[in-house]
């Protein structure tokens, strides 16, 4: 089944690539997402979802110094995110906490509360521990990754350990794995990484080319999907990862984003510079089969199911986020400033 766009939608002033679920906030569907303007001054909008689910209202409008590259809301405190933002010289990364709003829109300034200052090369992301209540953070540039202890009452961040993926390697983003709090995922040029956070060593790898999202299915051990330029979706069991245990066709262009469903097992968004979104139902049953003497084989074989395809865009979509409130609902964000809230309600029967 395909179509265009039905959501909710709402305007930024400027473009922007990255949109994030506030996952801490239990009484909202809310989203926060930020701007990339080279010349003018950067904004961080906080969205939530009416409670009849008409309509998107901004919350908060603050202003934000530098273009943003990657935001990701804290899971456990609703007023604090990350960004990863460029000077147009440089890259850095920071946490940062929105001040109480008392009804106004037009807040006072963000409050850095610490800056994630121990890189030299392009800061790519910022990754919060998985869920609950916990001070670590992972934050990534091109070659290394590094640990990270947040103290947000003293509004001080201390590296507790640090690794570098090499220089024949490019780091671009990566997963913390809900499962296992000492795993990541780092996505590179050429392959997978999958990281002991214990040890801050590389231990296993999946080689594959161009890899531009990753994401843990959080609702099945093992389970991993990645997002590549011109090679769709690959779902992968982790135990035999010589080979993808399903594939997806992905994009007429590169596919770039791609999410597992918080709630929904099987449920899968992508979203690419085809300036379409995705949604997929990917067979959680053939993830248990036993891998057959010819796997490729068996994998092209399997069925799955392309729910939807929203086309209603002008522009590439970079930006994926899933409601952990409301796990029916997903964002979307396209480069030229356009949030859309959609539900998957009338797909759900029949998963």
């Amino acid at each position: 089944m395909q179509g265009g766009s039905s959501g909710i939608g709402y305007g930024l002033k400027y473009q922007a690539r990255c949109i994030s679920d506030v996952k801490a906030d239990t009484d909202y569907t809310s989203f926060l997402t930020g701007t990339l303007s080279l010349k003018e001054e950067n904004e961080v909008h906080l969205l939530r979802l009416s409670s009849g689910g008409s309509e998107l209202i901004c919350e908060g409008l603050f202003s934000h110094p530098n273009e943003i590259w990657d935001l990701a809301s804290c899971p456990f405190d609703q007023r604090i995110f990350s960004t990863v933002f460029s000077t147009g010289e440089s890259f850095g990364a920071a946490i940062w906490q929105i001040p109480e709003l008392y009804g106004q829109l037009n807040s006072p300034q963000l409050e850095r509360i610490a800056s994630l200052d121990a890189h030299v090369g392009k800061v790519n992301c910022v990754l919060w521990w998985p869920s609950g209540r916990c001070d670590k953070l992972i934050s990534m540039d091109e070659q290394n990754i590094f640990l990270w202890s947040l103290d947000s009452s003293k509004k001080s961040a201390e590296v507790l350990s640090k690794d570098s993926a090499g220089m024949l390697h490019s780091l671009s983003g990566g997963a913390w794995n809900p499962h296992d709090v000492n795993a990541v995922a780092a996505t590179g040029e050429s392959s997978v990484q999958f990281w002991d956070l214990r040890t801050m060593k590389k231990v296993n790898s999946i080689e594959r080319a161009h890899v531009r999202g990753v994401d843990y299915n959080p609702k099945r051990e093992h389970i991993l999907v990645t997002a590549e330029d011109e090679s769709g979706i690959h779902v992968w069991d982790l135990r035999k990862a010589k080979v993808p245990v399903q594939e997806l066709p992905g994009h007429t262009h590169w596919t770039w984003a791609v999410k597992c469903n918080p709630e929904y097992d099987g449920l899968i968004l992508s979203a690419g510079t085809d300036s379409a979104v995705n949604l997929w139902y990917a067979s959680a049953s053939s993830t248990d089969e036993k891998t057959s003497e010819r796997p490729v084989e068996s994998t092209r074989q399997r069925v799955n199911l392309l729910l939807n395809s929203y086309t209603d865009y002008e522009d590439s979509v970079y930006g994926l986020a899933w409601s952990s409130r409301e796990p029916w609902v997903f964002a979307s964000l396209s480069y030229d400033g356009r949030v859309v809230i959609e539900s998957v309600k009338p797909f759900l029967p029949r998963i």
